[in-house]
């Protein structure tokens, strides 16, 4: 087999986006240098690049006790301090709204930790997982569902990280409560949320250009200091305003019977959501880890996490009622009132812990994931630091998100409820990772244009279209009053909508196992499977890596990576 020269010279580079480490002729034209300076390396047929590949065993780096600190970093966040509020909007009480998030995070995390078995089993991102199961180009089409969603959570979740550095600048400069606006109402933003927003916004592009096997540190500080501010809020919040005389503790459901039970339904498919793209792109994380079941901490971090910090707002909540003379559900909005000198020395703190965590779970949930998606699409141009930056630019600026958040709301609406087409292609993943392939892939077909994992000549594996089709069409009808108010339909259509996420996830995953079952795709059933070789990965041209085979037999080689992958 040929080896890729370009590739070898990006790696001996230190894998840069710089393609060739040599300077463009000076005869070229100046799109011509431009392309070459640009170009992320030669070989025109190669559809990949050092951060598409699997991962080499040097930057393997992620130790289970990482993913307890990356869940720990990723819910104690103002999203997570809020997510009981919610609940107890639509009918619940605070007890059932902490069981209601308890029981949606423990069933997201199974879904999390099943489908990032595959990244640290094959060292491959979602967007070559997906390959495996709906075909090479049909692939194109789930990714880039993918990666709208994670732009668009990354501009909404901007906005929360502005307001983190709006309390910051509330706390140094009280007087910031009185700059002057000189925007038009139009905007939809104040001249003061805009200078916040810009701070965030610069602030946060460092850490655009770590790399994902280096960042983990930040979720280490973050997992430090944060659950130290939330008890800390907590047991401020106790000692100020005790927890038994007020109406929010002692407060019930204020629905009942069945409306009750299609309440928690909808509180399970709203808190499953928020997390159905994760669940989709865990193996962009999981693929760093050093061994398998490191990634199996996940389990257990998420949910506790999540119900711990939710709690934390529930107190928070119940004590600004008494405190402040309003239920505060925002824990940024609840720090804003320690007007003191102490106080706001507490304030910032507590802000700038918030603007750690929504920073970097900006990063981890969307701006790596949507990097991911354009790093596929174009190789050639794209690795996973320049495709953050350009989902920065995109999501923050593009998609003005204040004007989403304060006037779009159908808009929004429809993004929240995207979930409808997330949860059928999690299905159809985990189905065939598991139940179809048994946990058998041939690591180098996936890389292959012309390999097995095409299907046929169009690139679609129609089982899979077949079952995700299957898994979101009959919730549409439930979904469109959700945009659309105007709009209505039959009640069960709406309750069907509820169990969205347990229908699109169930639905597809067995429907895909039938077909599979019943028109097999032999080319691609495979008596072992074959693994990355780690003393060729570096510097082997993956999209043409069958030669894997050539050193080692099949049996030989199974045998002895079973046994290193645990």
């Amino acid at each position: 087999m040929t080896k890729d020269v370009s590739y070898d010279i990006q790696e001996m580079s230190g894998g840069d986006a710089t393609a060739t480490g040599f300077e463009p002729s000076p005869s070229l034209g100046f799109w011509s240098r431009l392309h070459d300076r640009i170009v992320i390396h030669g070989g025109e047929e190669r559809r990949s690049n050092s951060d598409l590949d699997p991962v080499p065993p040097e930057k393997r780096t992620w130790s289970a006790m990482d993913y307890v600190t990356y869940w720990i970093s990723d819910n104690f966040s103002p999203s997570g301090w809020r997510k009981a509020a919610s609940l107890m909007q639509i009918g619940m009480s605070w007890k059932l709204a902490l069981i209601n998030v308890a029981v949606s995070e423990v069933i997201i995390a199974i879904v999390v930790t099943a489908n990032g078995v595959v990244g640290a089993q094959y060292r491959i991102p979602f967007s070559i997982q997906a390959r495996a199961s709906f075909g090479y180009y049909l692939s194109y089409l789930m990714i880039a569902m993918r990666m709208i969603v994670g732009i668009f959570w990354y501009g909404t979740s901007a906005y929360t990280g502005a307001e983190c550095v709006r309390s910051m600048l509330f706390a140094i400069w009280p007087s910031f409560h009185n700059v002057e606006n000189r925007l038009p109402a139009s905007a939809n933003i104040t001249t003061q949320f805009m200078i916040a927003y810009v701070i965030y916004w610069i602030s946060i592009l460092p850490l655009h250009y770590v790399h994902i096997s280096k960042i983990r540190f930040l979720f280490t500080v973050k997992a430090i200091t944060l659950p130290i501010i939330g008890f800390g809020m907590m047991g401020w919040t106790i000692k100020n305003a005790g927890v038994g005389n007020n109406s929010l503790w002692t407060a019930g459901n204020t629905v009942h019977g069945t409306a009750l039970r299609w309440v928690f339904m909808q509180g399970l498919y709203s808190n499953i959501g928020g997390w159905a793209t994760l669940a989709i792109n865990s193996p962009d994380f999981t693929r760093y880890s050093k061994r398998v079941r490191n990634t199996y901490t996940m389990a257990l971090a998420l949910p506790l996490t999540a119900t711990l910090i939710a709690f934390f707002g529930v107190v928070g909540a119940g004590g600004s009622k008494v405190l402040f003379g309003s239920i505060l559900w925002d824990p940024l909005l609840f720090i804003d009132n320690w007007t003191s000198r102490g106080g706001r020395a507490a304030a910032f703190f507590c802000a700038f812990g918030f603007y750690l965590s929504q920073a970097c779970s900006n990063i981890s949930a969307n701006s790596i994931s949507a990097a991911n998606d354009l790093n596929c699409m174009f190789p050639r141009y794209i690795n996973i630091r320049r495709g953050q930056f350009i989902v920065s630019i995109i999501g923050t600026w593009a998609l003005t998100p204040w004007n989403i958040l304060t006037s779009a709301t159908s808009f929004l609406s429809f993004m929240s409820g995207y979930t409808v087409w997330l949860a059928p292609i999690c299905g159809v993943l985990v189905s065939d990772y598991y139940f179809v392939h048994s946990r058998k892939y041939n690591i180098w077909e996936l890389y292959d244009k012309d390999g097995i994992y095409r299907y046929n000549k169009y690139g679609i594996n129609w089982r899979a279209a077949a079952a995700f089709t299957i898994g979101w069409v009959p919730l549409l009808p439930g979904f469109l009053p959700n945009v659309n108010h105007k709009i209505h339909v039959i009640k069960g259509m709406t309750e069907l909508y509820y169990c969205g996420y347990f229908y699109g996830f169930g639905s597809s995953m067995l429907t895909y196992w039938i077909f599979c079952k019943l028109w097999p795709a032999q080319e691609t059933m495979l008596d072992y499977a074959v693994y990355v070789d780690d003393e060729v990965l570096t510097g082997r041209d993956v999209e043409h890596g069958a030669g894997v085979v050539d050193n080692y037999s099949l049996a030989e080689k199974t045998g002895s990576e079973s046994e290193n992958m645990s």
